[in-house]
């Protein structure tokens, strides 16, 4: 089977939530990629897509010699359907780091149904931030679709605590992985940072506001004696028309939604999120679990198909050194 991974280990697919989506959109995922896509495997549970054929491996290295046939499945009990979709994340863990995957993708979840079966990270992105024994804090969640890249520097907090939460240092890390994965990941050699500025007109010379001129300028100006190309504090309102766009390769925010309205906004069924900064391979659809259209079959499997189609598209760079 043609295929665009140079690598010989496959991508592996994890279950996400068994009541959401996520195996109607691996399956039209599959159906879509199977002739000259990424080879990529499941964790998963044949009888979760009934209409799609199937065949059970063994192990990871046998998934490209059923690809042509059936959704390659390392197989999952999901009658407890919690403790399958955490077994799923250890175990995607495990093939990447034993180099049997060549990168993971992560299926939406439940953060409640994780949570009442014992999951203790915040989240994936922290819960393999872990298993690759790296710091949390060297993580960064990036949001890419074909006509932006976006950074939030802070994500899930009340908009009353997103001042407090920013300073320099975290500024300056976030921006320091942003730009190595850049380079390493997307083959970018002089990623262009723009950055937002908080408050409205980027503070408007401090009249509407000092984090501007306090923190996010200092960094930026760091970040620039450190030869990376960083600029702003931008106003938020004026950086994504396409005008604005053409002049930077991410755009890096204060909060969660100067980074998701506008990608939502160019892309909202084809989103990717990517884990910046660990040693593996890994992204995910940009939505969640969708549980009210779950075995509707009306799921658009867009951000799947995207995100098994980066996946691979970062490990083949990274492979090629």
């Amino acid at each position: 089977m043609p295929s665009s991974n140079t690598n010989s280990a496959p991508l592996v697919v994890t279950l996400g939530d068994p009541a959401g989506i996520g195996p109607e959109i691996v399956a039209k995922a599959w159906a879509t990629l199977r002739e000259d896509g990424p080879v990529f495997f499941w964790l998963g549970d044949a009888k979760l897509v009934p209409d799609i054929p199937t065949q059970t491996i063994s192990v990871p290295s046998e998934a490209a010699q059923f690809f042509l046939d059936a959704l390659p499945i390392l197989p999952l009990d999901t009658t407890q359907p919690a403790k399958a979709a955490v077994e799923a994340l250890e175990r995607s863990a495990s093939l990447c780091l034993s180099g049997d995957a060549s990168g993971v993708v992560t299926a939406p979840v439940s953060k409640e149904n994780l949570y009442a079966e014992g999951f203790d990270a915040p989240g994936q992105t922290e819960f393999y931030a872990d298993a690759c024994d790296i710091a949390r804090s060297q993580t960064v969640m990036m949001l890419a679709c074909a006509q932006l890249r976006v950074v939030p520097l802070t994500i899930h907090l009340p908009l009353k605590d997103v001042s407090n939460a920013l300073s320099e240092a975290l500024i300056l890390n976030r921006a320091k992985v942003t730009d190595a994965a850049l380079r390493r990941d997307f083959g970018i050699a002089a990623p262009r940072l723009a950055f937002t500025g908080l408050n409205p007109h980027a503070g408007e010379n401090g009249t509407i506001g000092k984090e501007e001129a306090q923190i996010i300028a200092p960094a930026i100006a760091a970040l620039q004696a450190d030869s990376i190309d960083a600029q702003g504090p931008f106003a938020a309102d004026s950086l994504f028309h396409a005008e604005a766009r053409a002049g930077y390769d991410v755009a890096l925010t204060m909060y969660h939604d100067q980074a998701l309205i506008p990608i939502k906004t160019l892309e909202f069924h084809g989103g990717v999120n990517v884990t910046l900064g660990l040693p593996i391979v890994r992204t995910s659809p940009d939505h969640g679990t969708a549980f009210d259209i779950a075995g509707k079959g009306i799921a658009n499997p867009a951000s799947m198909i995207n995100a098994i189609t980066l996946a691979a598209e970062i490990a083949d760079r990274r492979a090629r050194g």
